[in-house]
């Protein structure tokens, strides 16, 4: 019995193709969908010393920004702790320099010493490896929280006591 044949190119080649399509297509969406905007490496550098230099502080978040006609957004820490909002164009010119506003929940916060917020940023630093400390709140109970992004760009909670002993660290999502 002789049982009809198909030729493989014809079967192979569209399976492929196909394969080949869908694979990229999934690749796109997992990074588009995934994508984080924290801008890393030489660029990251670039970027944040020209809002540094701006605002006069140092950067603890930089991120790609999704305004039109704005390339990147900065967070910058100035020495009484207060924070700017600093936004740079693709050529890492000043669009534009705001007294960040974000108060959330910060009012319930106490305000922490120069002393505290040293020891919180050392421990949770040493807790996490490596890193930039980009945000250090104390909590009513007397009690620390530390926001790190490592170097290799995760970023950590970190929740000390009193003694700045490490109650908790996990990566945030």
């Amino acid at each position: 019995m002789k049982t009809p044949r198909l030729p493989r190119a014809r079967v192979l080649v569209p399976t492929l193709a196909a394969v080949a399509v869908l694979g990229a297509g999934g690749a796109f969406w997992a990074t588009s969908a995934s994508a984080d905007d924290h801008v890393t490496g030489d660029r990251r550098d670039q970027v944040a010393a020209a809002a540094e230099k701006a605002a006069g502080g140092t950067a603890t978040e930089v991120e790609h920004s999704d305004d039109r006609g704005t390339a990147y957004e900065v967070e910058v820490r100035l020495e009484d702790g207060s924070e700017v909002d600093v936004e740079l164009d693709e050529d890492l010119a000043v669009l534009r320099q705001d007294q960040d506003d974000d108060t959330d929940d910060r009012d319930d916060d106490r305000a922490l010493t120069d002393t505290e917020r040293t020891s919180a940023e050392e421990a949770a630093l040493e807790a996490v490896g490596s890193g930039t400390v980009t945000d250090v709140e104390a909590e009513d109970a007397g009690s620390y929280s530390v926001e790190v992004r490592a170097d290799d760009g995760t970023e950590w909670d970190v929740d000390l006591d009193a003694d700045f002993e490490v109650l908790d660290k996990h990566v945030d999502d």
